[in-house]
């Protein structure tokens, strides 16, 4: 399967590079750019990709703003990877809270910009290290936003299998760690993304940290 990419940048120079870096790779597709958010959200509706990179600071119209669009239209099927030189706690925060399923910083090695491409693109959700940091970091020292009542839709099992997926546990090793398979684990994330209308395991670690249903130093 061929990975449709747009890349959203206001530097010329950042966009060309990147996409000599994309072009290189035999499943990756290149279909279009912008240098600004509102022409990110035309691009988006008018070449369907699957993945957009999206750049914070641009012109117009930021890419937070343009990510809150392309992820709520109508046509939602791009998922939005955020790349950005600002590792800036409050950039992170509401770059996961307007609906991105990844956060890297543009220094990042080329191989970890590609992979993290095919991984939101098969519909999953990553984070670099050095932002999961910083974003526990942020949860510790917060109180929480959102009340735990709001979780009372899951069952127990369910809000067990949250707590593993905001601990940072793969699929696979959730199934281990409740000695079950790996088709049931997927199965309660789909039922925890469908019952709290969550996009992706991203939201779902967000929502998990602000109910207090998994606090970081604790777990």
């Amino acid at each position: 399967m061929t990975v449709r990419v747009v890349i959203a940048d206001d530097q010329e120079l950042v966009r060309t590079g990147f996409r000599a870096i994309l072009t290189s790779e035999p499943d990756i597709e290149v279909v279009g750019e912008a240098g600004d958010g509102r022409g990110a959200i035309e691009v988006a509706r008018d070449q369907e990709p699957d993945v957009v990179l999206m750049d914070i600071r641009m012109p117009v119209l930021d890419g937070l703003a343009a990510t809150r669009n392309i992820v709520t239209g109508p046509d939602s099927k791009p998922r939005v990877l955020i790349l950005t030189t600002f590792d800036l706690d409050e950039y992170v925060y509401e770059a996961l809270r307007s609906g991105a399923s990844g956060f890297m910083l543009k220094d990042n090695p080329a191989d970890q910009l590609i992979t993290a491409i095919r991984v939101v693109a098969e519909g999953n959700a990553l984070l670099a290290p050095q932002i999961t940091r910083r974003l526990i970091s942020e949860f510790t020292h917060s109180p929480s936003t959102i009340r735990s009542e709001h979780l009372q839709v899951l069952t127990e099992r369910e809000s067990e299998v949250l707590k593993l997926v905001a601990r940072g546990l793969s699929n696979a090793e959730i199934s281990e760690e409740l000695y079950v398979a790996e088709t049931t684990i997927r199965t309660h994330v789909g039922h925890i993304l469908t019952k709290l209308g969550l996009r992706d395991r991203v939201q779902a670690v967000v929502l998990a940290y602000e109910t207090g249903l998994i606090r970081p130093r604790a777990s």
